[in-house]
């Protein structure tokens, strides 16, 4: 009896998760039974959606900076004055403007970085519509207090970098959320594809940012901030109103393996009689109430035990979050977090010093800088997509890291001497540059992460999906903070020296994967060999 008092209960508290836009959009579907049949599809696709609008929204509002830094501070060691143009905004119009731009973007990418880690154990534990509609409205809000600092007339150091520092916290909120979200609905198949595709938002963010904030540049740049922040909060509202955060509140089933759901049923099958029928009543009055579906469509009382939605399941050891240490244990995440580190380190430091090294090292404006610069996000889509596709069919997501990594390296060279030479040149070079670059990265944060959070020796356990990405992207992360820092203290020594930087960094993270590639080749082989014995 209490079994089935317990049962009813979560029923009722599944029902209270359902959002509130989708509740209005049962009612509204209630005699559709086309919805009924593609239910499950309908869903699938609005997490899509709504996952990849949140990101791209995040993305979106990082980059303002990259692009406002050129009218931030203006190059005034010409001898020719100019007329009623001062060297930029206080405190940025001074000569170590690059070092302030470099304590910016460390003081946004360390607080990423550390927050990381926390949001990932958080995100385990509560619900994820929550968690992250606040995290894009907080994040909406510190970009635009950036914005407001020029409205304001505020030309405090440590403004800017408190407003950094609060932007970057809640910016973590946004990759555990939704690798998580796609990883609970969705199954393996064809998932670096999937991921690949998907990923995309990262570099659509980008350029929706570069392009917003370069519109207002050389007006007003507080618009490059307002206007990105509006948008990211306007969003977080509409994720609270629709999206669904777990497949069994609204009946459907989470995408389990087939070894997973046969545990369950095990489980379920456990019960007895009187809870069997408590349960099953119960599930066909809450389907009838809120899916408004006729009884004769329901699930019958008398069904199989198996067919029964898994929120029947009993709790059990596998569902509890998992530990720091036990994550770390999970083979490969220490590889590829460390390789990400290196990774992301090129990518983000082309994405915050990108605009402001075309202007510098040709004769373009502020806007026309930043509209270039997208030409890297948009390899970078071209990148992730490759990157995943062939994960999927080789099964060797280390190996094809590798190779995107041993090709980057010299592309970087040739981009860093050729690049500035004509348009059509910088803009072929940048293409190719973003899709090796960025290739392995996009990989690494999707596809491997997902595998690993949902690796074997989990036996099932789905809430490490969250926890696993969050070590994997925050150490990533620390690099990505580490490598703007170090651009804006080499590059006033020259650019070349940069990109010998970035250059070795991939060779670095190469080098780290070489061991999995060794097991990848040599699994490979031991499959080939039993194929032809066979």
């Amino acid at each position: 009896m209490r079994s089935s008092v317990t049962r009813t209960r979560k029923m009722s508290n599944s029902y209270n998760d359902i959002p509130i836009g989708i509740r209005v959009l049962q009612s509204l579907s209630r005699h559709c039974p086309r919805f009924h049949a593609r239910r499950e599809l309908c869903y699938k696709m609005s997490i899509i959606l709504l996952t990849f609008a949140a990101y791209a929204c995040y993305h979106m509002s990082r980059k303002p900076i990259s692009v406002v830094k050129s009218v931030l501070h203006y190059n005034c060691s010409d001898s020719q004055p100019h007329a009623g143009i001062d060297c930029g905004y206080a405190p940025f119009d001074g000569p170590d403007s690059k070092s302030l731009f470099g304590m910016l973007d460390s003081a946004f990418l360390f607080s990423y970085a550390i927050a990381m880690f926390v949001s990932g154990f958080v995100a385990e534990r509560v619900s994820l519509r929550y968690f992250l509609s606040m995290g894009m409205i907080m994040t909406g809000v510190f970009t635009y207090l950036f914005g407001v600092a020029r409205t304001s007339n505020i030309h405090s150091l440590s403004y800017f970098i408190f407003v950094q520092i609060f932007a970057g916290i809640f910016q973590t909120t946004g990759w555990p959320g939704v690798v998580t979200l796609v990883g609970r609905w969705f199954g393996k198949e064809k998932r670096g594809l999937i991921f690949g595709i998907w990923n995309s938002h990262t570099s659509i963010g980008n350029i929706l940012g570069t392009l917003i904030a370069a519109h207002y540049v050389e007006t007003d740049w507080a618009l490059s901030f307002v206007v990105p922040g509006i948008i990211i909060g306007a969003v977080g509202f509409v994720l609270f109103l629709f999206l669904v955060d777990q497949p069994e509140i609204v009946g459907c089933h989470p995408q389990h393996s087939t070894q997973e759901r046969r545990i369950i049923s095990n489980e379920s099958d456990a019960d007895s009689d009187n809870d069997e029928e408590q349960a099953r009543r119960s599930q066909a009055l809450y389907a009838q109430s809120f899916y408004a579906v006729p009884q004769t469509d329901q699930v019958s009382f008398r069904s199989p035990p198996t067919e029964r939605t898994p929120i029947f399941a009993r709790p059990s050891s596998r569902d509890r979050p998992i530990s720091l240490m036990g994550a770390l244990h999970i083979p490969g995440v220490v590889e590829f977090s460390l390789c990400l580190f290196f990774t992301k380190l090129v990518s983000y430091t082309f994405m915050y010093w990108l605009p402001l090294y075309i202007q510098s090292s040709s004769t373009l404006g502020p806007e026309l800088s930043a509209d270039l610069s997208t030409l890297f996000d948009v390899g970078g889509i071209l990148g992730a997509i490759a990157a995943g596709y062939l994960s999927d069919l080789t099964g060797m997501s280390a190996t094809v890291c590798t190779v995107m990594l041993f090709f980057a390296s010299p592309i970087l060279l040739l981009y860093q001497q050729y690049g500035a030479l004509s348009v059509t040149i910088s803009v072929l070079l940048l293409i190719i540059v973003g899709i090796f670059v960025n290739g392995p990265y996009a990989l690494i944060t999707t596809s491997v992460s997902a595998e690993l959070g949902q690796h074997s020796s989990l036996e099932g356990n789905a809430n490490a999906l969250a926890t696993v990405t969050a070590i994997i992207d925050g150490t990533g992360s620390i690099g990505a903070a580490v490598g703007p820092l170090l651009a804006g203290l080499i590059s006033s020594h020259g650019w070349e020296n940069v990109f010998y930087m970035l250059i070795v960094a991939d060779i670095i993270a190469m080098i780290l994967l070489m061991r999995l590639v060794i097991k990848e080749c040599l699994t490979l082989r031991r499959s080939t060999t039993r194929i032809r014995i066979e």
